[in-house]
């Protein structure tokens, strides 16, 4: 067996391609237009684009999965950083409740619209988890808990960002026409928009109280998908309680609220860290996200994508038209 031959030499290989493709992605990501979709998404359009072209890299196999699977995971795990609990509990109660709101309309809708347009029932559910809480990352942290395949986790986060794109440039051209004060147009982006970067790109132009509220809101948001994704265990382990399925726990969930807690009182009270320590390792983390969903967009196959994709997406970029209505009217009471 020669070097590159060994399987620990195809795995490394394997998640270096994922890495190269995500450097591709960020790089996408700088130029005009681009810029409004992010890395995640143009990472995973050459992903699906290399994919339909040069067909899997069998090669790669061994890294493409460490990457989508345990890269995802840890990516989730790092995303707890961002959540400040103290700051939610003691200021965002309110907008904690609406956020719940959100979340329950936008999964129970999405899901009842694409069962009325029978679409396929696990990408309609991870495309509300996704419009519900803050899109990719919601998607992949809830994908193992309910088993969806790799391709529908990845068709799941391209929709999300496209349409979250296509939804915050709506928002900045309709708030100066919309009869409500800049901090009521700030909640109504952070509790009914879907990524945390389609909240700050809406809410930037309406200035700094605005998105500061904005991201407070959306932030009340991540926190609540962990009892979300406890639901889904429970309600995973009830449907298959008469089948051999069992449902692992997804213990990265646990690293989630672990660093949750860790970024919340132990960084920057007990262990000093500069703003630009926290910027970088935020970025570290969007990055091997980004990693992560190159190695499930190098699983999806278009020729099914259309019949599946098509259905699902009405019924989410519905569910979202209705969700920023009633979340308006929530916002200005």
């Amino acid at each position: 067996m020669t070097s590159m031959t060994h399987p620990f030499t195809k795995m490394i290989a394997g998640i270096g391609f994922t890495f190269l493709i995500a450097i591709v992605g960020y790089i996408l990501a700088l130029a005009p237009g681009f810029s409004r979709v992010g890395q995640l998404a143009s990472a995973i359009i050459i992903a699906i684009i290399y994919r339909q072209f040069f067909g899997y890299p069998e090669f790669f196999r061994s890294g493409i999965h460490f990457s989508s699977k345990y890269l995802l995971r840890f990516a989730i795990i790092l995303y707890g950083l961002k959540l400040n609990v103290d700051i939610i509990l003691q200021d965002g109660l309110g907008l904690l409740a609406k956020g719940a709101v959100a979340i329950v309309f936008a999964i129970l809708l999405t899901v009842y619209i694409g069962k009325k347009l029978k679409a396929n029932t696990q990408l309609a559910l991870l495309l509300g988890v996704g419009t519900g809480v803050c899109g990719a990352a919601a998607i992949a942290a809830v994908s193992p808990i309910i088993k969806t395949k790799d391709e529908d986790t990845a068709i799941g986060v391209g929709i999300i960002a496209l349409v979250g794109t296509i939804f915050s440039i709506i928002y900045t051209i309709v708030q100066p026409l919309l009869p409500i004060t800049e901090l009521q147009y700030g909640i109504w982006s952070g509790i009914s928009l879907h990524e945390l970067a389609h909240v700050a790109l809406a809410a930037e132009p309406a200035g700094e109280d605005a998105l500061a509220i904005a991201l407070l809101a959306k932030l009340g948001r991540v926190f609540l998908l962990i009892p979300l994704c406890f639901i889904l265990i429970f309600w995973m382990r009830n449907r298959n309680d008469d089948s051999n399925t069992k449902v692992s726990f997804p213990w990265f969930l646990i690293g989630f609220i672990g660093m949750s807690l860790f970024g919340s009182y132990i960084l920057g009270d007990i262990i000093p860290v500069s703003d630009g320590t926290m910027n970088a390792v935020s970025q570290i983390t969007t990055f091997i996200l980004t990693a992560a969903m190159v190695g499930l967009g190098l699983n999806v196959s278009l020729k099914d994508v259309k019949n599946k994709a098509m259905r699902p997406l009405i019924a989410m970029v519905t569910a979202s038209i209705l969700l920023s209505f009633v979340m308006y009217w929530i916002a200005g009471i």
